[in-house]
């Protein structure tokens, strides 16, 4: 989906941190901060990163994400990620033989906005793109988060885990209750129009010899306006369907080139 607004300013809203363990691919590091820009997160730890940092590759995932590359920081050890933290959430996508609770992303986020709306931190951990997490990474979580996905295939693309949480992360905040957008659909027209257009359209119709059977017509009548009003036309394609009506009413007054054309290949 493309449709980045550059002149809308940017507002950092109170957000939980989202700490990347020993990642390994700068690609996967900008996909990431990508998918959080698009919904308002921009605090990312990075735990020993194979590659280093700062990353280029990264910067050409992230797609002009730079109001969060801009603020990643590196730390060596996990406890040092998440040592202002008092909340961690550790997402995995296979059990662990841990006495921890588990939650899906939706209860996961509400839990989230109202510790952080308490002006407390959050963060989620996300583990290495080959085996995720460590078992004692795991560990210094609160709880484990885990996704609805198919059993068979659950492995999940860090960035795609990442996009999928801070999307349930947005929908869950104030910012999220509303879309970006409208759908700026006009009104529907007034009954008197519609009306008009069934008239227009039955007159042409009985002109044209379209109800074969008499009888039939109140029922065939019927049909055409249930089917026209579930259109809820606005005034302008009412407009519109009357010219075509009666463009299609008018067909004989206007000459025919392919029938004047086999007419002089007759006279020759």
């Amino acid at each position: 989906m493309a449709g980045t607004d550059s002149s809308q300013p940017l507002k950092l809203a109170s957000c939980p941190a989202i700490i990347l363990c020993e990642p390994q691919l700068g690609e996967n590091i900008g996909s990431a901060a990508r998918a959080m820009a698009n919904f308002g997160l921009w605090d990312m730890r990075l735990v020993r990163p194979r590659d280093g940092w700062p990353n280029e590759k990264a910067v050409a995932a992230a797609s002009r994400a730079d109001h969060v590359l801009e603020r990643v920081r590196v730390f060596e050890t996990l406890e040092e990620a998440i040592a202002d933290l008092t909340l961690v959430y550790a997402t995995t996508a296979r059990s662990r033989d841990m006495q921890k609770e588990v939650f899906g992303p939706e209860e996961a986020s509400s839990a989230m906005a109202g510790h952080i709306a308490g002006g407390q931190k959050a963060g989620l951990l996300f583990g290495r793109e080959r085996w995720g997490l460590l078992n004692e990474e795991v560990a210094m979580a609160d709880a484990i988060v885990t996704l609805p996905v198919e059993a068979a295939f659950a492995s999940l693309n860090i960035a795609q885990a990442v996009l999928l949480m801070s999307y349930e992360w947005r929908r869950t905040s104030e910012a999220g209750r509303a879309l970006p957008f409208g759908d700026n659909l006009a009104e529907a027209a007034p009954r008197g129009e519609l009306v008009g257009l069934f008239e227009h359209l039955e007159g042409v119709l009985d002109q044209s010899g379209f109800f074969t059977t008499p009888d039939k017509r109140p029922s065939m009548i019927n049909n055409l306006r249930t089917a026209l009003t579930r259109g809820r036309f606005t005034s302008q394609e009412i407009r519109t369907l009357r010219g075509v009506i009666s463009s299609i009413d008018r067909r004989h007054e206007r000459p025919n080139p392919n029938r004047m054309k086999k007419a002089e290949k007759t006279e020759e």
